[in-house]
């Protein structure tokens, strides 16, 4: 007989439980990351709706000399120069471009934070699966309908406003789902490492987002947001097929594939005074409940057909209000610190590209890839941040000791026009992490612990609620970076900067109480 190849000993050394575990991780990783994909494409365009028209110029007019001394028998047509009309897109082609831009960011992002509120509690009464796919296919619509303004030459305003709102709202039915799925699936032990690798996928769809982006940006910036809403809402069709929201959801198929009339595999189970034996039996045209089948586990022992004693428990907790999520110890402080620390990293989101462009002289898709390194930092601090809270079991002072090193990283990343192409890099990859870190922290691992939290008492019907809370009041601060930005910029980028390191600090002092306990309970 032939040795068992390795790879198949390896497939079934695990169980079915693994397997669908492994599956529930994969999906809900591949799911936001495309979420995170068709986000990041308005920080690529922002540089070609707004191009540096005087190179524009410069490169026109040395074509034009270039074609009129090759040709001494004709005479030279006079350069046809593009004015700031002629290379922008309208209406972003006048001075104010930062601030209609900034405009654009704000309405996506204040829509978000304000649905974000809404969509957890919605989340909690609907089914996962499908209030996640109608979200995805949703905002894969309104992603495509943004590159449409470039293939059908729109330069409303309103058109582009309203498109960055309807996302906007849209896609608040992803993070409340996909962290309730995954914390469905995956106890507390460590939770922290799971969660720091499960959540790369904000940085891998950033990437992923900035290379497809980049890809048309030059050309057709239209397709820079099309194919992102197809990717989007592809797999928006392929988690209604596949998604499992909860280990419980398989009971019923197991049940459905049991031969009606036929004996089940039982155990006895003795009474409260050791005398009354109850069997599980599944009768003609009907299935127990997965509360029977939990108090009643089956074994290898088949029993004949007995009557029935099915001990059923109807009652099931209601879902947490929005004010009894807030008074779970540690909500509070942890949205207001993710406020700030949301602010920073979303200011990176949306205009680290265009900075690259105005201050290292870049193109727009030059900068665009070399603001993946920051992505990239930022899976190294998201995962460095929970391995490192699972080992200590101190979340709030792990964030407050990457919160304290960000600061002076932010100070050395804003003289990055005075540094080479080596060390910008580096200060890329540095600061990534440390701004991402506390981010990722707060929002996957520290939100799981809040929503299976002791004083809920079991009640597993509050963790979108208390995630919805927690990425609601960031998002608050995720919408004012941005905004902060376009406003801030006009008077020179080191004022950008200096509210990104005023963010940081503010961030650290909020969680103080919670990080002062830990540290006390150290000594």
């Amino acid at each position: 007989m032939a040795p068992v190849p390795p790879g198949i000993r390896l497939f079934v050394s695990f169980d079915r439980d693994q397997w669908y575990k492994a599956l529930t991780f994969i999906l809900t990783f591949l799911l936001y990351t495309s979420f995170h994909l068709s986000r990041k494409p308005i920080s690529i365009v922002k540089s070609e709706l707004h191009k540096n028209c005087s190179s524009v110029i410069e490169l026109a007019t040395m074509t034009s000399s270039s074609s009129s001394s090759s040709s001494d028998s004709q005479q030279a047509s006079p350069p046809s120069l593009h004015t700031d009309m002629d290379c922008s897109w309208k209406p972003f082609d006048k001075s104010n471009y930062k601030q209609l831009l900034g405009a654009m960011d704000y309405s996506f992002l204040c829509a978000y934070a304000v649905g974000m509120y809404l969509s957890g509690i919605i989340g909690e009464r609907l089914p996962i699966r499908l209030y996640l796919t109608v979200g995805m296919l949703t905002s894969g619509l309104f992603t495509c309908l943004f590159g449409l303004g470039y293939v059908y030459n729109i330069h409303s305003l309103g058109f582009y406003i309203f498109v960055q709102v309807a996302n906007g709202l849209v896609q608040t039915t992803g993070w409340p789902s996909v962290v309730t799925c995954i914390s469905n699936w995956f106890g507390k032990g460590r939770r922290g490492l799971i969660m720091g690798l499960w959540n790369s996928h904000t940085s891998v769809g950033n990437i992923l987002g900035s290379l497809i982006a980049g890809y048309w940006v030059s050309s057709n910036w239209g397709l820079s947001f099309i194919v992102p809403g197809l990717l989007i809402a592809a797999m928006g069709i392929v988690c209604f097929f596949f998604l499992i929201e909860h280990p419980n959801d398989l009971k019923s198929i197991y049940a459905q594939n049991s031969s009606p009339g036929k004996s089940v595999p039982t155990k006895s189970w003795n009474g409260v005074n050791g005398n009354t034996e109850v069997y599980l039996q599944y009768k003609d045209n009907k299935t127990q409940s997965y509360d029977t089948e939990l108090l009643l586990p089956r074994d290898s022992v088949r029993v004949p057909v007995q009557p029935v004693v099915v001990v059923k428990n109807d009652s099931e907790p209601s879902a947490i209000s929005f004010m009894g999520a807030l008074r779970i110890p540690g909500v509070i402080e942890f949205s207001l610190c993710l406020l700030f620390a949301k602010l920073v990293s979303y200011t990176f989101l949306f205009w680290l590209p265009l900075y690259i462009t105005k201050a290292a002289h870049l193109d727009a898709k030059k900068a665009g890839d070399l603001s993946t390194l920051f992505d990239v930092g930022g899976i190294v601090g998201g995962i460095l941040s929970g391995v490192i809270s699972d080992k200590l079991g101190k979340r709030a002072t792990t964030c407050a000791v990457m919160l304290l090193l960000a600061a002076p990283t932010l100070y050395g990343f804003s003289m990055i026009s005075e540094f080479g192409l080596g060390p910008t890099i580096g200060m890329l990859l540095v600061c990534g992490g440390l701004v991402n870190g506390p981010y990722a922290l707060i929002t996957t691992a520290v939100s799981a612990d809040l929503g299976t939290h002791k004083s809920l008492k079991g009640n597993a019907r509050a963790l979108s609620t208390v995630t919805a809370i927690i990425d609601g009041t960031g998002s608050v601060g995720a919408a004012l970076g941005p905004l902060l930005a376009g406003l801030l910029s006009a008077g020179g980028w080191d004022q950008v900067f200096y509210m990104l390191m005023t963010a940081d600090f503010l961030a650290l002092l909020l969680c103080s109480s919670l990080y002062y306990t830990q540290l006390f309970s150290l000594l």
